[in-house]
């Protein structure tokens, strides 16, 4: 069993403390423990259904859906990506425009899984359509900064150091392969078309939301 966890940009020092990635991540981590507690009444309440949507019932799940997530492993994963790359998106950004930033690319990916899947009363949660919409957003910010990588094989562990283009590239690439499963969703399974449709938007609106003359530090040398 392998695979491959980004850790952080190393190309950059960042100008600010991102306080707006760090509130979105305790909100995450207090519903969570909300969740637990809830059991699946809670997820039924407050998850998106995407037959409930279509017939404009609870309209308001497809934010708070967001910040639901289906395990341990999922609330984990999805909190390592958002603190490798929420950070200096922030940063180009500002607290409240990536906010706001964050919020509509989760929206905009929760309303293309509903659309996907119309008729699905299964819940619809997860983080993973905002973090798309910040991966795009870096990666056409800064499409050649090498990313912190933790690397593993069996029992092979390495930290290894990927541009950017490479990392977030290949990624899609695998959502873009796999957007086709969407059809599994009905009996659950990943939310590809939330994945694809988030990090389009991140990817195509982030120079609506960047500053206009950003303040980056200068960049970290490169590791060797």
């Amino acid at each position: 069993m392998g695979g491959l966890i980004p850790l952080g940009d190393v190309s950059r020092r960042r100008v600010h403390f991102p306080i707006a990635t760090v509130v979105i991540i305790v909100l995450n981590v207090i519903v969570w423990l909300l969740e637990l507690q809830g059991g699946d009444t809670f997820v039924y309440q407050w998850a998106a259904v995407p037959a409930y949507i279509r017939s404009s019932n609870g309209l308001i799940t497809l934010v708070t859906s967001m910040f639901l997530h289906g395990s341990w492993s999922h609330i984990l994963g999805n909190m390592i990506f958002l603190w490798a790359f929420g950070p200096a998106m922030e940063d180009a950004m500002n607290p409240f425009s990536f906010s706001a930033f964050y919020l509509l690319g989760g929206l905009i990916a929760m309303l293309a899984q509903v659309a996907a899947s119309p008729g699905s009363y299964v819940p619809t949660l997860g983080a993973s359509g905002a973090i798309a919409a910040v991966m795009g957003a870096f990666l056409v910010t800064f499409p050649r900064d090498r990313i912190r990588s933790l690397f593993f094989f069996f029992l092979f562990i390495r930290i290894t150091y990927i541009p950017a283009i490479l990392l977030i590239g290949f990624w899609f690439l695998m959502q873009l392969v796999n957007v086709g499963a969407v059809a599994n969703v009905q009996h659950g399974g990943v939310a590809y078309m939330a994945h694809v449709s988030g990090f389009l938007f991140g990817a195509l609106t982030v120079r609506l939301f960047r500053r206009k003359q950003p303040t980056f530090a200068p960049p970290n040398a490169w590791p060797r």
